[in-house]
């Protein structure tokens, strides 16, 4: 259940998924679908006058447009959680959505539970990616890293590639992946987007959430 309510504001390139979602959405208790809009800007001048609990922003409309939406509604002084919902979102997709101060990513696909579970961390405050998210090695017992591999690492959680890293601390770029891969093992970290998804979650952006199946490691 969502209470105390929720309002939610819908916007999607195509009118007639408005309408399924809000059709799906509208006989859950403690939810109540306020405002529906095919065109982002219009989705961000309802959310500003209606001030609702949640927005739901197809993913197709962009990184940088959904990027410059939330912080529009940030500047505004709006609470509004956003929740961003594609076909397909890749996990890469999912970081830079959360990166860009989005509270949650869903596919169009998922189950209406799964869509609810999503919601409701949102809703509480949270953020919320479905599907295989990087994790820290199961059994992974972090070590201490040198001065320069902290800076390596900060520089890769920024998303910066090792050719742009060693350019900046003026080392080889061979130099840089073998630090990148001594992390990796000192940390426990699964991958590039893994560190980038552990330094979100130390600055407290991704407090509940949801990930499944962790990396086995032998």
């Amino acid at each position: 259940m969502f209470l105390p309510m929720r309002t939610i504001a819908v916007c999607d390139t195509e009118p007639v998924l408005i309408e399924g979602l809000r059709s799906l959405l509208e006989p859950v208790d403690g939810l109540c679908v306020a405002a529906a809009d095919a065109c982002l800007a219009d989705a961000v001048e309802s959310a500003r006058g209606l001030h609702p609990s949640l927005l739901i922003v197809d993913k197709s409309f962009g990184l940088k447009a959904i990027a410059d939406a939330i912080q529009d509604l940030r500047a505004s002084g709006s609470q509004t959680a956003v929740v961003v919902w594609g076909a397909s979102v890749s996990w890469p997709e999912s970081l830079r959505f959360l990166q860009a101060g989005a509270s949650g990513v869903v596919r169009k696909t998922a189950s209406l539970e799964t869509l609810l579970a999503c919601l409701r961390a949102a809703a509480s405050g949270f953020s919320w990616v479905e599907g295989d998210a990087p994790v820290r090695w199961v059994g992974a017992t972090p070590r201490p890293l040198s001065a320069r591999e902290a800076q390596v690492m900060g520089l890769v959680e920024r998303g910066m590639k090792n050719k742009d890293i060693a350019e900046q601390l003026g080392i080889a770029a061979g130099t840089v992946k073998i630090h990148v891969k001594h992390i990796f093992a000192k940390t426990g970290i699964r991958g590039r987007y893994g560190l980038a998804f552990s330094a979100l979650r130390e600055r407290g952006q991704t407090a509940g959430i949801h990930s499944v199946k962790p990396l086995m490691v032998s």
